[in-house]
């Protein structure tokens, strides 16, 4: 049957939680790291006792944590994140020069098939790899210099590098995204990227449609499918069958649904692919950029099983009033068990799960401080 363990990192510290395959009945351990932020906590794929945790604190600075027993004991790790080379400037929030500076990571992901191999996704934006579990980091430089990071500009939450997916059918092959520069991928293991957002369209820059300043607020894809990419942009949800190539709208009938706002329709944070479906994914839409929460109150789960456009709304279990809460970008996740199971946590503290692909819901655990990421190991 297999059993599954979550874990959850939030405003004051990380949490795991384990259940077997009914995920029924959980054990809740934690907190880890009391106290400090931990802005994402992530297993090794190839080894999944192999675990990378970025902790972070106004006061102390950032450690990464690496566990090699399931999360029971940790240590720190190679906490060193220095650009290559003349470091440069980017743009800051009033379009002037500002100088890189690192601040945090936001975001660890191993190697589908080297436990020691980890990327980390850092603000102020750049992308680093670590070959040796953790203990030293090297930027790859051609993202930040491949000609547009002069013009990247940070976002509402800061210039940060959120998501690294990898192609599980290329290793070379990895797609990245920042707010609010946009998607870029790379195709010779991270030597070279290119800008992935023709199509986008934000209505709020100088120029609706340029290569760069998109802020993509998550993007996703199906293992079987690497080809066909998901997005969260911060307006809309996209889709692109070419590897990001291109992108379409596929909105559909996500609230709002009023055409007086169809150039601000869609947003949210987080988005997700079922395990066994590639074209059945998942959305939790919020009412604006400056109501972090759900419409009319009520938490709603979105999911589409053609791949877009068409979308249902997925309620049983989850409050339908005097909800006022948020789900932020890494606050998703999918177990690979049959039926699937998925995850989301909530500002509110919730981590709630559905063992049934998303038809029924119900909380693992309430009253955790703010949950920043959720993510899940099917283990044997």
């Amino acid at each position: 049957m297999g059993r599954v363990r979550v874990l959850v990192g939030t405003r004051k510290g990380a949490f795991i939680l384990e259940a077997d395959g009914k995920r029924e009945k959980w054990n809740v351990s934690g907190p880890f790291f009391g106290g400090w932020e931990l802005y994402h906590v992530k297993g090794s794929p190839v080894n999944p006792n192999r675990i990378y945790a970025s902790q972070c604190s106004g006061w102390f600075g950032q450690l990464v944590q690496r566990s090699n027993d399931g999360g029971k004991t940790w240590e720190p790790v190679g906490n060193k994140f220095a650009y290559d080379g003349v470091p440069g400037t980017h743009k800051w929030y009033d379009g002037t020069p500002h100088p890189w500076e690192f601040k945090r990571v936001w975001h660890l992901e191993p190697s589908l098939t080297d436990a020691e191999t980890v990327y980390a996704g850092i603000e102020d934006a750049a992308i680093f790899r670590s070959t040796d579990g953790g203990q030293n980091w090297a930027e790859l430089p051609g993202l930040r210099g491949h000609g547009s990071g002069p013009n990247w500009q940070p976002g509402a939450g800061g210039m940060c590098l959120h998501t690294i997916l990898i192609d599980p059918t290329n290793p070379q092959r990895m797609f990245i995204a920042i707010s609010a520069a946009g998607a870029f991928r790379t195709d010779d293991g991270g030597t070279t990227w290119k800008p992935i957002n023709k199509g986008l369209h934000s209505q709020y820059i100088p120029d609706p449609d340029a290569e760069v300043g998109h802020c993509v607020h998550r993007i996703a894809l199906h293992r079987s499918k690497p080809n066909t990419l998901f997005m969260q942009k911060h307006w809309d949800v996209m889709r692109s069958d070419n590897a990001g190539d291109s992108w379409k709208v596929v909105n559909g009938n996500l609230p709002p649904e009023s055409a007086a706002q169809d150039a601000r329709r869609a947003f949210g944070f987080v988005i997700d692919v079922h395990s066994h479906e590639p074209e059945t994914i998942y959305v939790v839409p919020i009412k604006s950029d400056s109501e972090h929460f759900p419409h009319d109150g009520a938490l709603r789960v979105f999911r589409s099983r053609t791949g877009g456009n068409d979308w249902e709304p997925l309620t049983k279990g989850l409050p339908q009033s005097n909800c006022y809460l948020n789900v932020l970008r890494d606050a998703m996740a999918v177990d690979s068990l049959d039926e699937c199971g998925i995850y989301f946590g909530t500002t509110g503290g919730q981590v709630y799960a559905s063992a049934d692909a998303g038809d029924s819901w119900a909380p693992i655990v309430r009253d955790l401080p703010a949950v920043l990421s959720v993510e899940v190991q099917t283990l044997s």
